[in-house]
């Protein structure tokens, strides 16, 4: 039986991220929209639209999400699924009403470097409990299933075209700041989740291990490794879970666990490199 979601915590998840989505808004409309700077993926693509029609990139950033949505309720997990549509649809809001102030600055390599920060620092949040602003990366993170690309990799492709994009929309000058916009949020999300843009190894010991394991095959899609263990002070024999998980399912591996175990003990370290299986490649970069 799952544990009902309007829990404490996932009340205080829920509110992290919408200080996250508020923060990336603020560094979007009031940095880097007004000097023509964007940043990648469909929010890119949102602001590139928004100049060409002159509707609000808020109204952008919801419709094209919402497919995503589906795919990330679909294969990732429902508090995913609600995590990152209150972080969209709070964005979404927010862009609309911010677009209406003026920008802290209108200097354009000024609003490049803080915008970017400021966007990494809300991206960050957003990802470290649980939820996504983006819809690339739930697509990115189902194609490198069956492509021989990482999350990342595929991530960097789509947004070349998307930067390439916005050489014709706007200037060449004004993608070139964009690539070092997306380049400093980019760092500034590795430094708030600390690494969380790695794969990350699991090794899990619980007595209800083969249910555990079982959850994370049908529940996450990962394979898990069962190894044989002994307690050093009561000699018991234990069984040990083994998997590897992607940045965006660590949050949604704690709750499995915590769900079918709560006294399960669970190490979680950096995978400087995985390959093999479902990771054909580094997910390190």
């Amino acid at each position: 039986m799952q544990k009902p979601l309007l829990t404490g915590k996932f009340f205080i998840r829920i509110i992290l991220v919408i200080i996250g989505a508020l923060i990336f808004a603020v560094g979007l409309e009031l940095f880097l929209v007004p000097n023509q700077v964007m940043d990648g993926g469909i929010v890119g693509i949102s602001i590139m639209a928004s100049h060409i029609l002159g509707v609000p990139s808020g109204v952008f950033i919801f419709t094209i999400n919402l497919p995503f949505l589906y795919l990330g309720y679909k294969q990732i997990g429902k508090t995913f699924a609600i995590t990152t549509a209150v972080g969209i649809t709070v964005l979404s809001v927010a862009t609309i009403y911010l677009h209406q102030l003026e920008p802290f600055t209108t200097d354009v390599l000024l609003a490049t470097v803080f915008g970017g920060i400021i966007l990494g620092v809300g991206v960050g949040i957003v990802i470290r409990f649980g939820g996504s602003l983006d819809g690339t990366e739930i697509l990115a993170i189902l194609f490198t299933k069956r492509l021989p690309f990482s999350v990342g990799e595929i991530i960097m492709y789509v947004n070349l075209l998307i930067f390439t994009a916005a050489g014709f929309v706007f200037t060449w000058e004004q993608a070139m700041y964009s690539v070092i916009a997306y380049y400093i949020a980019a760092k500034m999300i590795d430094i708030v989740v600390e690494g969380l843009n790695e794969s990350k190894s699991v090794h899990i010991i619980s007595d209800h291990a083969d249910i555990i394991g079982q959850a994370i095959i049908d529940r996450l899609g990962r394979g898990v490794t069962y190894l044989n263990g002994q307690g050093a002070y009561t000699g018991d024999d234990k069984k040990v879970i083994f998997t590897v998980v992607t940045r965006i399912e660590e949050a949604k591996l704690k709750s499995i666990v915590q769900e079918l175990d709560p006294n399960a003990f669970m190490s979680i370290s950096n995978a400087a490199e995985v390959s093999g299986g479902r990771f054909k490649k580094k997910d390190i970069h």
